[in-house]
């Protein structure tokens, strides 16, 4: 029996969207006063939800800001937000500064020089300004603007709930993505289950045969003794309870069953499923792993079915591990 498009497709009409953690959006704008900007988001898998900031260093109201916003609109993922400001330089004046003292100094060491060799000369004005220290320059530090950072403020979370809809919508439309084939997984494993369900009535059918075929050798070996009733009785006991413990799977499938359709429900319903469908995901594959050990025994070509089915079992679970650490 294989999933029909109407089982596989199922959930489509969610009251709440399935998020994938991987999503990018970026969108550019400018404050009233021309000062243009970029904001991006980008958000990749995460156990938690673990925000990384890059605003500029005087925007520290903003990022409090931002980071409210989105803790509203993403759970879980990490998450890098990066807001990129073209700053506008304002004309700068550059200034000459005079060492006076320092000029001084020099024409007085100047002309002492040339007294002591005898030397009549005046000092060169262009040559005593090129010497070290005696001129220099700055740029005048632009003014600063105090209305800015409310500007860009208020620009910027202008734009982020916008953007942070288009992340979202990336977003839901890989987990949508993800839902169906985590569905069809689940329809797959129910099929193998069922099967495993039909191949369990032979099994167990091998299992009694081959506890009969021991239990009359018992009886063989104990025909001599004295107590030879009794001691067959605790001997068989112990043997069926054995072999029905190692055999018998219909717990482990019921356990299976039940699992595959709460996972089909929580798919139903949407919203914030990685943590727990990642949880379900473990006890299937303990239930698995539990039919896989209880396999050998009894009639050897259903057995080697069961570990074959068993195996696709873990496979497919494994596969759907994959996909489900990508839910937020």
């Amino acid at each position: 029996m294989s999933p029909t498009k109407q089982e596989a497709a199922g959930g489509a009409g969610n009251a709440r969207p399935i998020y994938s953690m991987t999503g990018y959006a970026t969108a550019q704008s400018a404050t009233e006063d021309g000062v243009a900007f970029t904001l991006t988001l980008k958000s990749v898998n995460h156990r938690f939800l673990d925000l990384n900031m890059r605003v500029p260093g005087d925007c520290d109201a903003l990022e409090v800001a931002l980071r409210r916003l989105i803790k509203e609109r993403v759970k879980r993922g990490h998450a890098d937000v990066t807001l990129h400001v073209e700053r506008r330089v304002r004309e700068q004046t550059q200034t000459v500064q005079l060492n006076h003292e320092l000029l001084s100094a020099y024409v007085q060491a100047f002309h002492e020089a040339a007294k002591m060799q005898h030397f009549n000369a005046d000092p060169d004005l262009h040559e005593l300004l090129r010497m070290p220290g005696v001129l220099s320059s700055e740029m005048a530090a632009p003014m600063p603007d105090p209305g800015r950072g409310a500007a860009l403020e208020a620009a910027v979370m202008a734009l982020a709930p916008g953007l942070l809809e288009q992340l979202n919508q990336v977003r839901g439309v890989e987990g949508a993505a993800l839902a169906g084939e985590l569905r069809a997984s689940m329809l797959r494993l129910r099929v193998l289950a069922e099967e495993c369900a039909t191949l369990r009535i032979g099994a167990r059918d091998a299992h009694l045969e081959r506890l009969r075929t021991r239990v009359g050798e018992l009886l063989k070996a104990d025909a001599a003794a004295e107590n030879a009733g009794q001691v067959t009785d605790q001997r068989m006991l112990a043997e069926a309870a054995l072999l029905v413990e190692r055999s018998d799977i219909e717990e482990e499938l019921v356990r299976l069953r039940a699992h595959i359709e709460s996972f089909l429900e929580m798919l139903d319903g949407g919203g914030e499923l990685g943590k727990r469908l990642d949880f379900l995901l473990q006890e299937l594959n303990r239930e698995a792993n539990t039919m896989l050990s209880k396999t050998t025994g009894g009639d050897p070509g259903i057995g080697l079915r069961l570990t074959t089915l068993g195996l696709e079992m873990k496979t497919e679970i494994e596969r759907a591990r994959e996909q489900v650490q990508n839910l937020e």
